[in-house]
């Protein structure tokens, strides 16, 4: 969840989108959901010769597991807080797995003679 909150206060910024077959789409993120789906908006090809039928297309939804990687603009990233952020997620997942996944739940009960 961190990313997904990362991204959300990101909307309306302009950044790149790289793809894994290596296509890279400029735009306003318009909208991220918990997949990592974004949108964009007044997109724009850095490769045009590359991908000509990519010239007219204005917005775009991208299926967050064809990202390579998303470039952000440096004044919009707070480094010490995504570093915070990721120290509470990190300390928390800890807690989560000493808890354990619970006691007893579908155990079988025994006797001398057998099951129950």
């Amino acid at each position: 969840m961190l990313f997904y909150s990362f991204f959300k206060s990101l909307v309306g910024k302009d950044v790149v989108v790289e793809l894994k077959n290596d296509l890279s789409i400029c735009g306003t993120l318009h909208s991220v959901d918990q997949y990592l789906n974004i949108k964009l908006t007044d997109i724009s090809v850095t490769d045009p010769e590359k991908y000509p039928h990519m010239l007219s297309v204005k917005n775009c939804f991208i299926r967050g597991s064809v990202v390579r990687y998303v470039q952000l603009p440096a004044d919009e990233v707070d480094t010490q807080l995504l570093q915070d952020a990721a120290r509470k997620e990190a300390m928390q997942q800890k807690v989560m797995e000493l808890r354990g996944r619970g006691s007893g739940r579908g155990a079988f009960l025994t006797t001398s003679r057998g099951f129950f």
